[in-house]
């Protein structure tokens, strides 16, 4: 059978607001964040979830709340968060970001993990779903590093086409990306 999969990121932080790549650090929705996973709910209306899984980072979690709380079970999952990058949690994005391009897919971020960990982590994440929710619809709201690794392991792209054709870089938004995992 198959796991339909529609991914969200969660809303925009108070430090996408200032071009800080938060990594694991915990941060706050803006007020623009807010109003985006309060907005998610109607614009997701005509889909239905098993359940929504999301990273256990603030972010994430108060972003699936915000947006389905009393609608579906939410579960945060440690194994959706966003890379590690270490001693650069929280630091410009101006640094961080050609880093994760380049260096960083298969090397570790300073005392963080590489893009190559992250993948690890969700593949053991779609193992778990495959063994709990066969046939199901899920949702899930995570982070930048995630939704890529599900660009390789699914959907077969290497680590620069799925860097290159990032919705961040192509300015395409949208609310949910679909999945299929078999």
């Amino acid at each position: 059978m198959t796991i339909n999969i529609t991914y969200f990121v969660h809303g925009t932080t108070t430090d996408n607001e200032q071009h800080i790549s938060s990594g694991w650090k915990d941060v706050e929705l803006s007020e623009l964040g807010v109003k985006q996973s309060i907005e998610l709910r109607d614009q997701t209306k005509k889909q239905k979830f098993d359940v929504v899984f999301c990273s256990d980072l603030k972010r994430a979690h108060d972003s699936a709340k915000l947006a389905w709380k009393g609608i579906y079970t939410i579960i945060p999952d440690a194994r959706l968060r966003e890379c590690n990058y270490g001693k650069l949690n929280g630091a410009s994005s101006d640094m961080v970001e050609p880093m994760q391009e380049e260096e960083c897919i298969l090397r570790p971020f300073p005392e963080g993990e590489s893009y190559v960990d992250v993948k690890t982590r969700v593949a053991d994440f779609l193992e778990f779903l495959k063994k709990n929710y066969d046939g199901k619809h899920v949702g899930i709201v995570a982070h930048k590093a995630p939704q890529l690794s599900l660009d390789v392991l699914l959907k077969g792209k290497s680590w620069k086409q799925a860097l290159a054709e990032d919705w961040r870089k192509t300015k395409s938004w949208k609310p949910g990306w679909e999945y299929e995992l078999k």
